[in-house]
């Protein structure tokens, strides 16, 4: 489920004329019985709302007084969330014929048209409060404190989202949960101004809309109402004709495949940060060490620890923490059923606490081989909201494929990536129109519609080192360098930059003027490990500097600023 919680205001929206009606609450228990929390949202107090509201404790949470005041109904826990109003202010009040004024636990609230002497007394007293208003009723609260902060306060301890959340209410207090939940609702009853900012209007007023927003809950979990949230949409770059292509962030699987050096690491970056600006909760598998230096996430694993599935989920638990998995330490062989173990894991938190939002495989092909039996992966077939990143379709195992509908094709052969893409899904595919791009440009399809169209992707404010701890300490297999020498009598493998440093410094002066003759440090800079700026610099010295100690200096000093110096 997307919307495991549903957060309702009271007067106005389940209440008509103060009173909630039997229909509603048995409504609000049918929501309860399909495992999603509720929590009632009120500008009132909690003393007078338990008296006018019996049946209160249908609620897993009520936040009272405007966002002030959280309650538990089953425990009887409160927990204030702002300070208690001086008596002083309240006295003033009272001098100034402020009538009938209501104090609760921090909430002080009066009708209008007082509101001009609530703010003068405010400017006397010198604290800092502020005053909002619904239907009349006139509400000073501290500074910072509405509905949408108190909603966020009893999530927190549940630890949910608010993207996750579905909201309802009528009025202007309404308006700051509203649009902090991922699908805001009016009643049909509502001001004008909320029905307008809202994702949906519901056809029937009062207590009546509110059955009508959980029949729907029930029925698809809102999916029907996808198209008409924009505002979550999630942009990936812009078509050649300029126009913005963005995608929903509730949807099915997306491949990310080119070739190496095409852009995938770059545009999967900008994705992060999207994710991250957004609070989309990301978990990305890292299986060569590239994302270590992601601002905004915590890495767990590296070269030489293997990654715990246990303090993984223990992380992902807090909706605001993003993580990135390092497998390097994992070997090749074992992938596919850490792959497997962490999967039954994180898929079992997410339809708990509904995130993840997001899973990243980066080099997926490494976690869900194609030549694994399709029956060894544990996939869920309704498996949503993820990212395969690898150089070749036809790498990834068939039984992940049914889940992707859209495809990012990048790098140097766009036709045979899309034609892959499209023998693995079992469709038609039209190259007539598909043309090499420059870099930064993709392919997008959309497999279930339309043909391939390129946008111009946007680029990351974070620029990270590709494969940076695989090339300093992994293991860099068929890529590693060898050191031969002149007469081909060596065969010394450098299966890392650390390993290639090591060597550099032991073997002789022949061999290394040799290699540094022939230019192969800065072409294996660029063809294995596809860093242009350490083999243009590297380039330089191999064209001016013949001395071997003062060639091999600068170039172990290049090596070490930029792979093996801390962040």
């Amino acid at each position: 489920m997307r919307y495991l919680i549903a957060a309702f205001d009271y007067d106005g929206t389940i209440a008509h004329h103060g009173g909630v009606s039997e229909k509603v609450i048995d409504a609000l228990e049918r929501l309860k019985a399909s495992k999603r929390k509720i929590i009632l949202v009120t500008g009132r107090e909690l003393d007078e709302l338990k008296t006018v509201f019996p049946a209160h404790k249908v609620f897993d949470r009520i936040v009272a007084e405007n966002g002030a005041l959280i309650y538990n109904p089953s425990t009887l826990e409160e927990r204030l969330l702002g300070e208690v109003p001086p008596q002083s202010f309240i006295e003033d009040l009272k001098k100034n014929n402020v009538a009938p004024l209501s104090v609760g636990r921090v909430i002080v609230a009066t009708w209008e048209p007082h509101q001009h002497t609530v703010l003068e007394a405010i400017k006397r007293s010198g604290i800092e409060r502020q005053v909002i208003f619904n239907k009349g009723a006139v509400m000073i609260l501290p500074a910072g404190i509405n509905k949408a902060k108190g909603l966020d306060a009893v999530l927190k301890e549940l630890n949910f989202c608010l993207h996750n959340v579905v909201a309802a209410g009528d009025a202007e207090n309404d308006s700051a949960m509203l649009q902090a939940a991922e699908c805001a609702v009016a009643v049909q009853n509502a001001l004008p101004a909320l029905k307008e900012a809202a994702d949906w209007v519901t056809d029937k007023d009062h207590g009546d809309g509110i059955i009508e927003l959980i029949d729907q809950l029930l029925k698809d979990d809102l999916e029907s109402l996808d198209p008409k949230l924009r505002r979550h949409h999630l942009v990936l770059g812009k078509t050649f004709e300029g126009q913005e292509y963005s995608i929903q962030p509730h949807r099915g699987g997306v491949l990310l495949a080119g070739t190496s050096g095409g852009g995938k690491s770059t545009l999967t970056t900008f994705f992060m940060e999207s994710l991250a600006e957004k609070k989309y909760q990301f978990c990305l598998v890292d299986p060569e060490g590239d994302y270590d230096e992601f601002k905004g996430a915590i890495t767990i694993g590296d070269a030489e620890h293997l990654p715990v599935i246990e303090e993984i989920i223990e992380l992902l638990k807090n909706p605001l923490q993003n993580v990135v998995i390092n497998t390097l330490a994992i070997p090749m062989h074992d992938r596919p059923q850490f792959f497997n173990k962490l999967m039954e894991a994180m898929v079992g938190l997410r339809k708990t606490l509904g995130h993840p939002h997001w899973f990243i495989f980066d080099e997926a092909h490494h976690l869900m081989p194609a030549e694994v039996e399709n029956s060894f992966f544990n996939i869920p077939k309704d498996l949503n909201n993820f990212i395969l990143v690898t150089t070749e379709p036809d790498l990834i195992n068939p039984s992940v494929m049914d889940q992707i509908n859209l495809v990012v094709a990048i790098g140097d052969d766009p036709v045979s990536t899309l034609r892959k893409y499209a023998e693995a899904k079992k469709i038609l595919f039209d190259s007539t129109a598909v043309r090499l791009l420059e870099k930064g440009e993709a392919w997008i399809w959309e497999s279930d519609r339309g043909k391939p169209f390129p946008v111009r992707c946007e680029r990351p404010q974070q620029l990270l080192k590709r494969h940076k701890k695989k090339y300093a300490a992994g293991d860099m297999q068929e890529n590693s360098f060898y050191f031969t020498g002149p007469s081909q009598k060596l065969k010394l493998k450098a299966n890392n930059l650390m390993m290639f440093m090591q060597m550099a410094e032991g073997i002789d002066d022949d061999t290394w003027t040799y290699h540094l003759g022939r230019k192969d440090y800065s072409n294996w800079f660029r063809s294995s490990l596809h860093d242009d700026e350490l083999a243009d610099f590297t380039e330089k010295i191999e064209n001016g500097q013949t001395d071997p100690a003062a060639s091999k200096e600068s170039i172990l000093n290049l090596i070490k600023e930029r792979y093996t110096a801390p962040a």
